[in-house]
């Protein structure tokens, strides 16, 4: 996870160095992210919880974002010690997920 954070440092330093760049450069770089992220993810979870993340993603792509960055940072920071199976996703979703209302309708009787 060092090499990523390495891969980081040197990716800002190089877009400080040259502050204007051109949109296939900025594409370019989204591009990369996307290419680390999927392969920190890969390293990460299983193939059934990676599955599951990819149906969150079709279904609620902005919370399936937001659970990949979370992911990523307690990989990063080294709080993840072995590969997260769909159960331990499972979990992870039901403490992100707000918690559904039951709203019920009483008619009254005219």
């Amino acid at each position: 996870m060092d090499d990523i954070e390495a891969i980081r440092k040197k990716k800002l330093r190089d877009l400080q160095q040259q502050q204007t760049f051109s949109q296939e450069d900025f594409e370019e770089i989204q591009q990369k992210e996307f290419e680390e992220k999927k392969l920190i993810l890969r390293a990460i979870l299983t193939d059934d919880a990676r599955e599951r993340l990819g149906r969150i993603k079709a279904a609620r792509p902005e919370m399936a974002e937001n659970l990949e960055n979370q992911l990523i940072m307690l990989a990063q920071s080294g709080r993840l010690k072995n590969k997260i199976n769909d159960e331990q996703l499972r979990e992870l979703l039901s403490k992100i997920l707000p918690k559904k209302r039951d709203i019920t309708i009483r008619r009254r009787g005219i």
